[in-house]
């Protein structure tokens, strides 16, 4: 008699699911006004930086409103022209003027020496890191580089066609010093 009732039981709250999935199939659907809408409000292109009325760069909306879904900036492409290019400030690092993707970079293998090693430079015309590389923090040289300027992704980056997101008028101080001075009123 028990194996009945708990079957009666098992029945009823499967018909009880099977209901409740159908109210919700029924009645949660968006209406057709609402599918057109979401339609129409196509994302928001979110490539362009958006300064509203008080100045402040939105950056984490970048100008989308927070009811719609923005297009994902594209990827950069790396610049890959193997040019040097002019430092904007004394001490800068050296940008990398081509590809590092797939580059080993570890603490067992670094794929930047094989062509910066200052025994490679000559042979891949590469320039040969700096000799501070090869300098511990109290300034005694070393064979080999030191384990503090290992990582070459710390301090030098790739270049890419990205957009610039502020505005910049940085002049370094070779164009300070050979513009004009400024007549004064």
């Amino acid at each position: 008699m028990q194996n009945k009732q708990l079957w009666i039981a098992v029945a009823l709250t499967g018909l009880l699911m099977v209901l409740l999935f159908v109210a919700g199939w029924m009645f949660g659907r968006p209406k057709h006004a609402d599918v057109v809408a979401e339609v129409e409000s196509a994302p928001v292109d979110a490539r362009a930086v958006f300064v509203p009325g008080g100045g402040q760069i939105d950056a984490i909306r970048r100008g989308v409103p927070i009811d719609q879904e923005g297009h994902p900036p594209p990827m950069a492409h790396v610049e890959n022209a193997d040019l040097r290019r002019a430092r904007a400030y004394p001490m800068q690092p050296p940008t990398i003027p081509h590809a590092i993707d797939g580059y080993q970079i570890d603490k067992n293998s670094n794929r930047c020496m094989l062509c910066h090693a200052r025994a490679n430079a000559a042979t891949f015309q590469a320039p040969p890191v700096s000799v501070t590389h090869y300098m511990d923090r109290d300034d005694q040289f070393l064979a080999t580089i030191s384990p503090r300027r290992y990582f070459c992704n710390q301090c030098h980056v790739v270049q890419t066609d990205a957009p610039v997101l502020v505005a910049n008028q940085f002049r370094d101080i070779d164009s300070v010093l050979s513009s004009p001075p400024a007549a004064k009123e």
